[in-house]
């Protein structure tokens, strides 16, 4: 057998784990801490707030006209007002505790016995004789000392039931201050302070007469879009005296009645509503609001939302890598940028409100990413990781070799924008995060594998590969492979001794060798680098 005439070891084979060049880090999964404050678009009163100062024994004029600036009390002429119940209805059920009647458009009125009466499209009517039909629109009112029900909700004053598209449209007439008695108190608690339900009652009355819904038959909707109204149901002896105490009272500026937008909870200062809705109001400007501390409300979170349920809830294309809020003076939040891994989008505050269900648009979003490691680490060598890291207090680096018991291993390096870099150098395969004290993000595994040498054979051994395995691995089986064509084919084994040493016997012929090793002990499979044997 001839000495082999050159050993060349291949550096840059693609066998070898210390040889290839390292991809690229990808994007990780980011988890975003959303903390806030109030609830509510925080524009006008912040009823927490109305209900602080009426503690501290400020009256309900004085608590309007701080959050509504430059107003003044006034009066406005009691008068009626008609509230949407129901639309798009095949059929509504009409009763009274007392016989009751009904007029149609064309003058025809019906006497009804007490007790409940279907009404179709058709409106058909019992009268001497049989059913007649009405003709729409037909208006119902109660008898005497009694209410009318609609579906078994009770609404004082009339119903009128007309038809729209093959439909039925049911709008209750009622007077103003009867139908506030069925608002107030679905606003606010009716045990809480007489100045905060005085307060309220005023509110709500300006703001039924500044928003009365143009070009529809009826002025107000009985849901959010207006104010909720409960109805007889929802009254209160509280708030119903509230309401009787400031009959008739509106806020006034400029001599017009001021557009008196309310809400739950401010968190400590109201918004003005240039900030939220995009115009200038002299009298809804951003106020200092230290009264609403009472509210369960005036801090909360953390809400925990994933990269999937932000792209989804959002509607975006690609997931979500990061998001930054742009703050309005009031610290609410005037837009989000949110990047994903197709590009960037911004949102705008109320639909991250709504799409996220959040309370207010007082928020901040904190990030947590830890990117994918670039490829599996040679023992001993030492990797970067890099992530984002923003908004989330005490945010250290943890590490976990099971994934079940973490300790913290240190506070990565943060540059102004919140990108995270650290170098860590783990002993065998380690799963990383970054975690604060409420949140984690999801972890990130660096794979170690063994550095494995096969070295070739010399003048005395000619006939053997020797190596080694750091860590030193006792008993750990080494193959020996050998290449033919585009395969690598197993041509011997060895074993390692305590010291991590091992010795393949094999006939040798020219060609390229390798070492490989399974894995163990918590590091990956190895592979050395490439020897080329020539003889």
């Amino acid at each position: 057998m001839r000495i082999p005439l050159a050993v060349l070891a291949l550096a840059a084979a693609a066998a070898s784990a210390s040889a290839q060049s390292p991809p690229a880090p990808a994007y990780g999964e980011a988890v975003f801490v959303v903390s806030g404050r109030g609830w509510g678009h925080g524009v006008g009163m912040s009823q927490y707030g109305a209900y602080g100062q009426a503690v501290e024994g400020r009256s309900y004029d004085e608590i309007l006209t701080y959050y509504y600036s430059g107003t003044s009390i006034g009066r406005a002429r009691t008068k009626d007002v008609r509230v949407l119940l129901a639309e798009g209805r095949r059929a509504v059920t009409v009763s009274s505790a007392a016989p009751y009647s009904a007029v149609d458009a064309a003058g025809a009125t019906y006497r009804l016995p007490k007790g409940p009466l279907t009404l179709r499209k058709e409106l058909r009517l019992p009268a001497e004789g049989g059913l007649v039909q009405a003709t729409p629109p037909l208006v119902v009112r109660p008898g005497k000392n009694a209410v009318l029900t609609l579906d078994g909700r009770p609404y004082r004053g009339r119903l009128e039931l007309t038809v729209d598209k093959g439909f039925l449209r049911v709008i209750n007439v009622v007077g103003l201050e009867p139908y506030l008695s069925g608002v107030v108190p679905g606003e606010v608690p009716h045990a809480w302070p007489t100045e905060a339900l005085k307060a309220q009652a005023v509110a709500a009355r300006s703001y039924a007469l500044a928003t009365v819904v143009k070009g529809k038959p009826f002025d107000l909707y009985s849901d959010v879009r207006s104010q909720v109204y409960l109805g007889v149901a929802g009254e209160k002896a509280r708030t119903t005296e509230a309401v009787e105490a400031t009959a008739g009272e509106v806020l006034l500026y400029g001599g017009r009645i001021a557009t008196t937008y309310y809400f739950s909870t401010s968190g400590g200062k109201t918004a003005s509503a240039a900030d939220v809705f995009g115009f200038d109001v002299p009298y809804l400007r951003s106020r200092p609001d230290p009264w609403d501390r009472a509210s369960p409300y005036h801090r909360w979170g953390p809400v925990l939302l994933g990269a999937r349920t932000m792209q989804a809830k959002l509607g975006l294309d690609a997931r979500v890598v990061d998001a930054t809020a742009t703050a309005t003076p009031s610290g609410r939040i005037r837009s989000l940028a949110v990047q994903t891994t197709g590009g960037s989008e911004v949102v705008p505050a109320s639909l991250v409100r709504t799409a996220l269900g959040l309370r207010s648009t007082w928020i901040t979003v904190g990030v947590l990413r830890l990117d994918r490691p670039p490829g599996t680490l040679l023992f001993g060598s030492s990797t970067r990781l890099a992530g984002v890291s923003r908004g989330v207090a005490s945010a250290r680096l943890a590490s976990s070799v099971d994934g079940v018991a973490w300790t913290e291993v240190g506070t990565p390096a943060r540059d102004a924008t919140g990108a995270v870099s650290v170098d860590v150098k783990p002993l065998r395969s380690t799963r990383y995060r970054l975690q604060g004290a409420e949140a984690a993000s999801p972890p990130q595994l660096v794979q170690v594998a063994p550095r494995v040498q096969l070295s070739p054979p010399n003048a005395l051994e000619p006939t053997v590969l020797p190596g080694s395995v750091r860590p030193r691995l006792a008993g750990l089986t080494v193959t020996i492979e050998r290449r033919r064509g585009q395969a690598w084919v197993e041509v011997a084994t060895a074993v390692t001794d305590a010291g991590g040493r091992f010795r393949a016997e094999l006939e040798l012929a020219s060609g390229s060798y390798r070492a490989r090793v399974p894995a163990a002990a918590g590091l990956a499979a190895g592979v050395s680098e490439v020897v080329q044997v020539t003889r």
